[in-house]
């Protein structure tokens, strides 16, 4: 930490990032807390609103970790770690959400009630086996301490070209986890394209800012790209409930088809979004990425 805070502050040009930095990552964690302290939420709502802050303070500690080092990495841990212990229930719902997704008129209306029954049933437990007043105190305990630990950063010396590398290095992953044949692709990849996705697309509401009209399009087409991968995966989650012994194995035979069918039609659309947003090459993206900052501070002197 003192080597990177005793280096050569940047140039007028590349420096002032700290503000949205510092911004960001305050907005992220109170946000976090507010849904865990509130008592008006239910348990499903809040643990919805607590995992999805969790991805976005996700997205900046990677932003961060090579900027600040190993406590970064440490907060990205705990923060994975945290959103896990909840996942039972989010698993529940996502089964709940791909029934959902299956449309009303594929499955007759009694045998639609009776799986939402059962389903509604697995993530009431799931809840009330997750969110318990223990598990809530240590998520406070961890907001605070993460809260704590983005004072005292730096931040001031940390210039946007570094920024920018994250940001470039983010988006070059995900690139990456782009399946070479996507109607081949399975659950599994699809799944680590969306973790990228995710990461990238919170990432970039740090570039809003500095690209107001396409950026606010850019993040846009991120959340089109997650929400389809998503979708593919709440599928996935209830295809899991009819295996054999699972509580929809009786279902199997008339699920299987219409949540196959719709998995296609997910990703078939996810890849034709992948190739609007992903289409330029990383180092053209920090390029822009660069230029526009390079804009920015121009206009304001």
């Amino acid at each position: 930490m003192e080597r990177r805070t005793n280096r050569t502050p940047p140039r007028k040009s590349d420096s002032g990032a700290a503000e949205g930095l510092r911004s960001a990552s305050g907005e992220v964690l109170g946000e976090a807390r507010r849904q865990i302290d509130d008592p008006d939420l239910n348990d499903a709502t809040a643990v919805h609103e607590f995992r999805k802050g969790m991805k976005r303070w996700r997205a900046l500690l990677r932003l961060f970790e090579p900027l600040m080092g190993d406590e970064a990495a440490v907060l990205r841990v705990e923060a994975r770690d945290l959103a896990r212990e909840l996942a039972g229930s989010r698993d529940a719902r996502s089964a709940i959400d791909g029934l959902a997704d299956l449309g009303e008129e594929q499955l007759p209306v009694s045998t639609r009630q009776t799986l939402e029954s059962r389903l509604e049933a697995l993530g009431r437990t799931a809840e009330a086996a997750t969110l318990t007043d223990d598990l809530r105190e240590r998520l406070r305990d961890a907001l605070d301490h993460a809260a704590a630990a983005a004072r005292r950063w730096p931040l001031d010396h940390v210039a946007f070209s570094a920024i920018a590398d994250g940001l470039a290095a983010s988006y070059a992953r995900t690139r990456k986890a782009v399946p070479g044949d996507w109607a081949k692709a399975t659950p599994e990849s699809l799944h680590e394209l969306r973790q990228r996705v995710v990461v990238h697309r919170y990432q970039m509401d740090l570039v809003v800012p500095l690209w107001p009209k396409i950026g606010r399009a850019w993040v846009s087409e991120a959340q089109k790209l997650r929400d389809r991968l998503g979708h593919h995966q709440d599928l996935a989650m209830l295809k899991d409930l009819t295996a054999p012994h699972q509580p929809l194995a009786r279902w199997r035979s008339r699920l299987m088809p219409l949540i196959e069918a719709r998995q296609a039609e997910h990703a078939s659309r996810a890849a034709r979004v992948a190739r609007r947003l992903l289409a330029e090459k990383p180092k053209a993206f920090r390029n822009r990425l660069l230029g526009l900052w390079e804009g920015r501070a121009a206009r304001s002197e």
